[in-house]
């Protein structure tokens, strides 16, 4: 077990190459971790514990280059610092990556390495499940860390926090659905789903609960698969961008709105459970100048966070999802603000989040 930069002389834009970018980024500490017994590559970043401890899933990807994983981990962590702040949780914000492909890579024993890392940060930073990762994964890592959330319920954990994320989606886009159509909500509304994995399962049945039509995509046959008895009262497609939706919900990888795909898109609003959507800062600005009403992913994807921060604080399950409901009123108060001052929603949860770092450091 040892702290590496990770370079590697195979990778064009290496660790020591971004010196600069690590010292703007404004993170309180990044940690990079190296087991050579068991292969372990991994990165911490802690971006900010004002509000409490960094709490933050872990990401296991077959990244092509190390410096992909680094960019990963920068931004995954300052969206959680801003999911945190706007949530009102009392946490700060981090995540942490694996690399490599967990299908192949991943053993017990590297995740009990990767957990004596967590275990070495003191309670800085408490780890829960992310994409590659699962709850009988943060078994494994607890057996070395006590500073695991969302283990699985026999491990004395809140297990998967799939249905807590889709919730907070699904309650965030009634809040959009209100102010863009009124009083029908989502009935009827065409919803296209993009990715149908742990969280986008559940988001699929929560809509069709409510009389919402819904197009799905994914890669993967088997996840589409998996949504069992909702199979037959959805509608696939190779791509639901390319469809024309009341509803866009990227709920898969992060980044796709770009300037090209905002221009494509033809739907009115913009919510799923995806972290890091915004390509670049700017589409946010272009989704405004469209009318798309995009809700800010780090206040739609929170569900997940509330559940296993709860945890911590030996929260009944009841009480859990009441606060995660509670989404569709902090999306609602953000997006009223964003149009009574002329602002992009990103602007408007921006200052949501900044109050309140503001008043955590003058506590």
């Amino acid at each position: 077990m040892s702290t590496s930069t990770l370079d590697h002389p195979s990778d064009p834009l290496a660790v020591f190459e971004r010196a600069d970018e690590l010292r703007d980024a404004g993170h309180e500490q990044i940690v990079f971790c190296r087991d050579e017994p068991t292969g372990l590559r991994a990165i911490i970043a802690i971006h900010d514990t004002t509000l409490g401890p960094g709490l933050g899933g872990t990401r296991f990807y077959p990244y092509a280059h190390e410096s992909l994983a680094l960019t990963d981990a920068l931004r995954l962590s300052e969206g959680m610092t801003y999911k945190a702040a706007a949530a009102g949780m009392p946490l700060g914000g981090a995540k942490a990556v694996i690399i490599g492909d967990p299908a192949t890579v991943r053993t017990e024993a590297l995740l009990e390495a990767y957990g004596r890392f967590v275990e070495s940060l003191g309670g800085r930073y408490y780890t829960a499940a992310d994409v590659g990762t699962t709850s009988a994964d943060l078994d494994v890592i607890g057996r070395t860390s006590s500073h695991v959330v969302g283990r699985t319920t026999t491990a004395g954990g809140s297990g998967d926090s799939g249905y807590a994320t889709a919730l907070g989606v699904f309650s965030a886009m009634q809040a959009a659905a209100a102010v863009s159509w009124g009083g029908n909500g989502l009935a009827d509304k065409v919803v296209g789903v993009e990715g149908v994995g742990k969280v986008g399962r559940h988001l699929v049945t929560l809509l069709l609960a409510v009389g919402a039509r819904v197009v799905v995509s994914d890669p993967r046959p088997s996840a589409l698969d998996d949504l069992r008895e909702s199979a037959s009262k959805v509608q696939r497609a190779e791509s639901v961008l390319a469809e024309r939706l009341d509803v866009y919900a990227p709920c898969a990888l992060g980044a796709s709105l770009s300037a090209t795909t905002v221009d494509q898109l033809a739907a009115t609003v913009v919510c799923g459970a995806a972290n890091n959507q915004l390509a670049e800062a700017s589409v946010a600005r272009q989704l405004k100048e469209r009318s798309i009403l995009w809700v800010p992913d780090y206040m739609a994807n929170a569900g997940g966070l509330i559940q296993v921060g709860g945890e911590l604080t030996n929260e009944r399950r009841e009480d859990v999802l009441a606060q995660v409901r509670r989404i569709e009123h902090t999306v609602g108060e953000v997006i009223r603000a964003a149009l009574d001052q002329d602002v992009t929603t990103s602007e408007a949860a921006r200052g949501v989040v900044d109050r309140r770092l503001a008043a955590g450091r003058t506590a």
